[in-house]
């Protein structure tokens, strides 16, 4: 993954790339932005457990309902007051809300 291209999205403030275990294992901050490398590694392992809830909820709906279609889960997106999160696989881009092309962090994020 090309972290430095990453950056290019409206309002990404940081790109970073984590293990299956949610370990940081690369990133690129946004020179002046109050994100830190520690808060990329808990947002990591944050991802790796809101991924593994979400996929636990989607088999569970499709077990329940016998609806298909819901699994598996690569990406998704947590909102925040003032910058979001978009992930995909094992990389992810945080963007501020007021600048964030949404559907552009996910589309870069699936080619990767």
């Amino acid at each position: 993954m090309n972290l430095e291209k990453m950056m290019e999205l409206p309002g990404a403030m940081a790109a970073f790339t984590y293990t299956d275990k949610g370990e940081l294992q690369s990133h690129v901050l946004r020179e002046g932005t109050e994100l830190t490398p520690q808060v990329l590694d808990l947002l990591a392992r944050s991802c790796v457990a809101n991924l593994a809830i979400a996929s636990m909820e989607a088999r569970g709906w499709e077990a329940v309902t016998g609806q298909g279609g819901f699994q598996p889960l690569k990406g998704f997106s947590v909102v925040g007051l003032e910058w979001s999160v978009v992930v995909n696989g094992n990389c992810g881009v945080i963007v501020k809300n007021r600048d964030a092309d949404y559907e552009a962090a996910f589309n870069a994020l699936q080619t990767v």
